[in-house]
């Protein structure tokens, strides 16, 4: 059994919610060219090798068509079958967090997107599942949306970012009740980088080459990873349970550093060594060079190891992450499914 917990699903009702915010699709530039999102003033310059082979062979959907496929629980059902997943855990688009939009309409976009997954996820509840969404820029209403998704949705963790949640960090005392409230329900965060992160509003508009998407997401994943663990969270909340998505960011590959660094580190909290926080983390093997992967587990151990491709993304894998490896088939079915059905109760 394959259960892919790196799934985004947007959805249209999510789309033009806010005046400015958006989210708004297939956005034409000033030259002309149609880009697939826009959030305020930073545009997505992302497409998908679908797209771009239609496009080339004259055959193009148009957004409402592509929109209402996204819409059918069945499409999506038709599309794991097709890839051999039996499994999956959808999340809110990444671009989409709205950490740096207003409080009041942020919790008003949270709670959309956890009823929207609720109803999408309903009619195959067997197979899929979602992560909650909620607006960790105002802790207090991320705990009670965060209960809600959970308690009364069937939400299976919080998806969050990595980074900057309306200028609070991972470490911020302001977000304990958030940890506290995931450690209350026994659920875990589901850590995504965001591609606003590092910048938005006018500095937004400069981006060329996708940056934040591209080194800004794995900033944020490693970020959280180290302002955890320097910052004593974990020490205060041993029983959180953190999955770190993108082969855990850049944190398996400079462990070392962190390690060495953490030790003459004037300001860290931490009460034990770097290494030992790692049985709260959990990270897929989602790097798309075999040997970095074998690395990863390698270094990181079945154990600590859940399975995520970025379905449907554009740097998503179309293949079994695991197939090129060699490895003793419990430790696959450990990464392919039986940590995460043990994390989620399943």
């Amino acid at each position: 059994m394959i259960i892919d917990l790196h799934a985004h699903n947007p959805m249209p009702a999510l789309m033009n919610q806010h005046p400015f915010w958006g989210p708004f699709r297939e956005v034409e530039d000033e030259d002309g060219k149609v880009w697939p999102l826009r959030i305020g003033d930073w545009t997505i310059h992302l497409s998908t090798p679908e797209k771009e082979a239609a496009l080339k062979a004259g055959v193009v959907e148009a957004p409402e068509e592509i929109f209402a496929k996204r819409a059918d629980p069945a499409v999506r059902i038709e599309q794991m079958d097709k890839a051999g997943i039996d499994k999956m855990v959808l999340s809110i688009t990444s671009h989409c967090y709205m950490y740096q939009t207003e409080p009041e309409w942020a919790l008003e976009y949270a709670r959309l997107y956890n009823d929207e997954s609720a109803k999408y996820t309903a009619p195959f509840s067997d197979r899929l599942y979602f992560w909650a969404h909620a607006p960790l820029q105002d802790p207090q209403a991320a705990v009670g949306e965060l209960e809600r998704a959970v308690t009364q949705l069937g939400a299976k963790g919080l998806n969050m970012g990595g980074a900057n949640f309306g200028g609070l960090e991972a470490d911020s005392p302001e977000l304990y009740p958030v940890w506290e409230k995931a450690c209350e329900l026994d659920v875990p965060l589901w850590v995504h980088g965001y591609n606003q992160s590092l910048n938005w509003g006018e500095r937004a508009k400069d981006e060329r080459y996708e940056i934040t998407a591209i080194v800004g997401m794995m900033y944020d994943e490693s970020s959280l990873f180290w302002n955890m663990v320097c910052g004593g969270v974990l020490d205060q909340f041993p029983e959180l349970k953190v999955i770190v998505t993108h082969g855990g960011g850049f944190t398996p590959f400079q462990l070392g550093r962190f390690e060495n660094t953490n030790e003459v580190l004037a300001t860290a909290k931490n009460k034990k060594p770097v290494r030992e926080y790692l049985s709260n983390f959990w990270f897929d093997p989602l790097v798309h060079d075999v040997p970095m992967r074998r690395a990863i587990i390698d270094l990181i151990g079945a154990d600590q190891l859940v399975y995520g491709t970025n379905f449907g993304g554009a740097d998503g894998t179309r293949e079994d992450l695991l197939a090129p490896l060699d490895m003793p088939d419990e430790d696959r079915e450990k990464i392919h499914s039986g940590n995460a059905v043990k994390l989620l109760k399943l």
